[in-house]
């Protein structure tokens, strides 16, 4: 039979690849390769080993790290519908 199920909430951390972010830091973060000439833009992307092999995030995707510390990209408008910014306030345990 099959059933519904919703998702937990959980925290991520997230970062676009827009500037001021630059390839490098990027790449540094998620522990990628910064691929392609120039700054962030369309010829840039950075590659990303993930749990289901090498990945892309092209410019505008975001980068997230997930609840085991694994990166992988995410599309705009996917990203958007799924998640929300947390602000100062909004009771985060840290």
């Amino acid at each position: 039979m099959i059933q519904k199920y919703k998702k937990k909430p959980i925290i991520i951390e997230a970062v676009q690849c827009v500037e001021p972010n630059t390839p490098m830091a990027l790449a540094n973060w998620c522990g990628g390769k910064a691929c392609g000439v120039g700054n962030i833009s369309a010829n840039q992307w950075i590659e990303i080993e993930t749990l289901e092999g090498t990945m892309r995030a092209n410019y505008k995707d975001w980068i997230i790290k997930g609840i085991g510390g694994e990166f992988y990209p995410c599309k705009p408008h996917i990203f958007k519908e799924t998640y929300d910014a947390l602000h100062e306030n909004d009771g985060v345990k840290k």
